[in-house]
């Protein structure tokens, strides 16, 4: 396929009003599509409460560029993924796809905009290829897709609809059976899915997503210039500022990580260090996990030093603040974007040593693994790299680049193009009269 390709990204928020590994990830493959030739990338991005409607339309502008635009759906159920505003995907969505006629729909996440909309479009665009990216483990974990167990915070390593129940006992196993064939259905509609990693793919595959229908494309960023290394002030020979980037959730282990800092000896933590925390919503969290990491930064502190949420376009400035970059999460993760930046600035790595974390830091080459959810284990990392001033320039020069968002949207494009020319060649296999839909 030669002619030019149509691209519709469909994103769960966009990064300007939501900001988020997911939406940042979407876009940037919007924005690497159209430096492709030949490719025509538009993103559609939902937006919902405390954004008001415009009108009477789903679709909003926001005076965004004129190849992003938004769409309006509040009217979501978490339980199923499911858009209750189904006139609004028959009057809107479907004019809005009908106009644009793209070739491939490629969905980034389905929060919000429901699978009702991956149904819809498979409807109106039977000859054009619908890919979902799965960012974490939302069609199969009810718990926020991070496969945690509800109460005793251990990972989980297979979700059925009596394990289910087990974390969410107010919720019946005849529900959980029902949402697991709801979006087994849904999702079934799809041609291809991507996953950023391995360990994530490995995990669908094990569900029930056909292996062959899968493929690991790891979602890109925009290179900025790099921050330079920090500045050392003499006689400082040390590299001990440690960050961390990203929300203040359980999920993500920020307690671990600030107990892990409490636990260093004083006499190798000296005076100079400090664990430098950029993150937000922490207020939006469960009272007790907010008195929990409260309790631990006052009982830190000068140790660490809060600086609030911050946006991405912040981190070449932020970085040259920082020597090391810390991932604490006790939830699998998928391809974290703060890797990914890390891996661009030149910052090694201190992170868990389960899933995508795992699989994207490699031991000795990009940083060092800690056992997850141990604040013990975290503590003998952070005195490893205190006390030998040699681990940082070695694992410094030794670090991997990460994948630009052309380069992963080229990639996606080779996907794109082989689904379409095996749609087209089973089309006209199944209908020799069919022609192709190029356009």
């Amino acid at each position: 396929m030669n002619e030019l390709l149509r691209v519709l990204v469909v994103s769960h928020g966009h990064p300007a009003m939501s900001l988020g590994g997911a939406e940042i990830a979407s876009h940037s493959l919007h924005k690497g599509l159209n430096a492709l030739p030949e490719v025509e990338s538009i993103y559609l991005a939902r937006t919902g409460h405390p954004v008001p409607r415009h009108g009477a339309s789903a679709l909003m502008s926001l005076r965004l560029t004129v190849d992003e635009v938004l769409y309006h759906a509040d009217d979501y159920d978490h339980f199923f993924l499911s858009n209750g505003d189904t006139d609004a995907i028959r009057r809107d969505l479907l004019r809005f796809v009908g106009d644009l006629k793209p070739h491939v729909v490629h969905f980034h996440h389905i929060i919000g905009m429901g699978l009702e909309a991956v149904y819809a479009l498979r409807e109106a665009l039977p000859h054009s290829v619908i890919v979902v990216t799965f960012h974490e483990y939302l069609p199969i974990c009810h718990n926020h897709g991070q496969m945690v167990k509800r109460a005793s915070g251990q990972l989980c390593s297979e979700a059925s609809p009596i394990s289910c129940h087990g974390c969410f006992p107010e919720i019946p196993v005849s529900q959980f059976l029902k949402r697991e064939q709801f979006v087994r259905g849904m999702l079934d509609l799809a041609d291809a899915f991507v996953s950023p990693s391995m360990f994530l793919a490995t995990r669908y595959v094990e569900w029930g997503i056909e292996a062959e229908k899968l493929s690991v494309i790891e979602n890109g960023i925009v290179m900025r210039e790099p921050a330079p290394a920090r500045d050392l002030p003499a006689p400082a020979t040390r590299r001990n500022r440690f960050a961390y980037f990203g929300q203040m959730t359980p999920f993500k282990g920020i307690d671990v990580l600030i107990d892990a800092v409490s636990r260093v000896p004083e006499e190798i933590w000296g005076d100079d260090s400090c664990l430098m925390i950029y993150g937000g919503n922490l207020e939006r969290q469960p009272l007790e996990f907010q008195d929990r990491v409260k309790k631990l930064i006052d009982e830190a502190g000068r140790r660490v030093r809060f600086y609030g949420a911050y946006q991405n376009g912040d981190l070449p400035r932020l970085m040259r603040s920082v020597d090391w970059v810390v991932l604490p999460s006790i939830w699998w993760e998928n391809s974290p974007i703060v890797i990914q930046e890390a891996l661009h600035h030149r910052r090694p790595i201190i992170c868990s040593d389960i899933g995508g974390m795992a699989e994207k830091v490699q031991v000795g080459r990009d940083g060092l693994h800690f056992r997850a959810g141990s604040a013990q284990d975290l503590a003998d990392r952070l005195v490893e790299v205190l006390s030998e001033p040699q681990a940082w320039d070695r694992l410094h020069a030794s670090l991997r680049p990460p994948m630009s968002h052309i380069d992963s949207a080229r990639q996606q494009a080779e996907l794109y193009r082989r689904l379409l020319r095996e749609k087209l060649g089973q089309a006209n296999a199944a209908n020799p009269a069919v022609l192709a839909h190029a356009g």
